[in-house]
């Protein structure tokens, strides 16, 4: 069909009207998805031959070092899990319970909402075992976690700069308590790209339960400076996974093919004339929302799961649970996609620490031991890492029968892509207060994140307003290869 006579021009723009009413468009304009770097801006079409558009390659040529992973898996206890109750035993506390804390030791010190009160230590709420081959310790709330002992390392002496929620996620996620600065997703996603054509290289889930439930803002996995394209896509745990994916009633998949094809020529037209880079990202958002209309339906259908796997997982799949989210997450994986976040907002105990941290454990238990250990079987673990952790810790000092935040020195754990299972690094002084040993700061566990996937965080940079920027900011950051084995 001829562009060049008024009624071509007229039914196409008829057509793109079309397009917005339809809903389309949003899905496109939100994804911004991942191809259009790869598409010469000058020449691009939505139709073009599947050969013409690989798997979208991000901006470094090759990794600067043979990568360990290929994918991360970021496992969020959103809330600040209580290190005290789960990964950091601490006969000190047991022994000094109800006694006041020594002042030497908090004076000075940031404490969001205990400050000018009187501080009493308070033991921890859970008995600790020994587990696996490893005899690596750790609370008795996990019945199915501790399966994994011998898989794990944690890290006992992360400490952060934050102190409350919103900012510490922030902090954990860009590197900075800086609104607008690109998540760690978007990092990896614009240095590497993805093995996938037909979805998002960064995808983020979330539940909830267990405890008080902070609001999880969607700039955790924004792209901030970097290209939109980069950021993180939001998919939904229950209804439809990602809104406005299905066809208008009406409308057959033959007939939006057209319109999208449609638009493309429009935009090709327009791009002809002003070579703008940002149209050609346009371009794959439409061609990528279109190719979800079929990969989203057949990724969220999990009839083809056998009944063994779905019962390791411990969900009625598509239900909203943790759980239900780790099954996702593994298939997600499997078809490429770079960067998995699962947060679970139910860890904020300032109250109630003890059935608190049973019952939120309860409901991330089974669904996190099942990812780790269907990656296994499945010859995934060995390249992927898996990361379980929250923004923060909780103080050793009671809030009533809770815990307040506290930044100085908590848990995580890692599995996954050479990490030294059945290990523990670092340690926090006798009452959990301080980290004192092989300290790990978020920058660090950036600057090591970065190094598994074959990225040398200091030369890993972006420029934006005549600065040269990169996840690990100006400050000093370290990979920790004794991590590794």
């Amino acid at each position: 069909m001829s562009l060049n006579t008024p009624e071509s021009a007229e039914r196409l723009l008829a057509r793109r009207t079309f397009l917005r009413q339809t809903g389309i468009g949003a899905i496109a304009l939100s994804t911004m998805l991942r191809q259009s770097a790869n598409l010469h801006a000058a020449n691009v079409s939505a139709n073009a031959p599947a050969d013409a558009i690989s798997s979208f390659r991000g901006v470094l040529p090759a990794p600067h070092h043979p990568p360990r992973i290929k994918r991360v898996i970021h496992l969020c206890m959103a809330g600040g899990p209580s290190h005290l109750e789960t990964f950091d035993e601490k006969p000190t506390l047991a022994k000094l319970d109800g006694q006041p804390m020594p002042e030497s030791i908090t004076k000075g010190q940031p404490i969001a909402q205990l400050q000018g009160k009187a501080l009493k230590v308070m033991g921890g709420q859970h008995e600790f075992k020994s587990y696996g081959k490893s005899g690596l310790r750790m609370s008795s709330v996990f019945e199915h976690i501790s399966g994994l002992a011998d898989e794990m390392c944690v890290i006992n002496s992360l400490h952060t700069e934050q102190i409350n929620h919103d900012p510490a996620h922030t902090f954990f996620n860009t590197g900075t308590a800086i609104s607008g600065r690109p998540s760690m997703g978007s990092w990896v996603l614009y240095g590497l790209g993805c093995e996938t054509q037909d979805l998002p290289g960064f995808i983020v889930l979330t539940s909830e339960g267990g405890g008080q439930s902070q609001p999880i803002s969607s700039r955790q996995w924004h792209s901030g400076f970097l290209p939109s394209r980069y950021q993180g896509v939001q998919m939904y745990s229950t209804g439809n996974p990602v809104h406005y994916v299905g066809n208008p009633e009406g409308v057959s998949r033959e007939q939006q093919r057209d319109v999208v094809d449609a638009v493309a020529r429009i935009n090709s037209l327009r791009n002809t004339e002003l070579r703008d880079p940002e149209i050609a990202t346009r371009l794959a958002g439409y061609e990528m929302a279109f190719r979800m209309q079929a990969s989203v339906p057949e990724l969220t259908d999990m009839s083809d799961e056998p009944k063994h796997i779905v019962d390791m997982y411990g969900c009625t799949p598509g239900d909203g649970s943790f759980g239900s989210n780790c099954l996702l997450a593994r298939r997600l994986a499997e078809r490429g996609v770079r960067f998995i976040q699962l947060y679970h907002r139910g860890w904020d105990h300032h109250g109630g620490v003890k059935a608190g941290v049973a019952n939120t454990a309860k409901l991330v238990d089974q669904g996190t031991a099942a990812l780790v250990n269907d990656l296994k079987q499945r010859g995934m673990l060995q390249d992927t890492l898996i990361v379980w952790g929250g923004e923060f810790g909780r103080t050793p000092m009671a809030q009533g029968s809770g815990r307040d935040h506290h930044i100085k020195g908590f848990s995580m754990w890692m599995a996954g892509g050479g990490v030294k299972g059945g290990t523990n690094y670092g340690a926090t002084d006798e009452f959990g207060y301080n980290a004192v040993e092989n300290r790990v700061h978020v920058r660090d566990f950036h600057a090591t994140m970065l190094h598994m996937l074959g990225i040398d965080h200091e030369r890993f940079t972006y420029k934006f307003q005549g600065l040269d920027f990169r996840l690990t900011g100006v400050e000093p950051a370290r990979v920790i290869n004794d991590l590794f084995g």
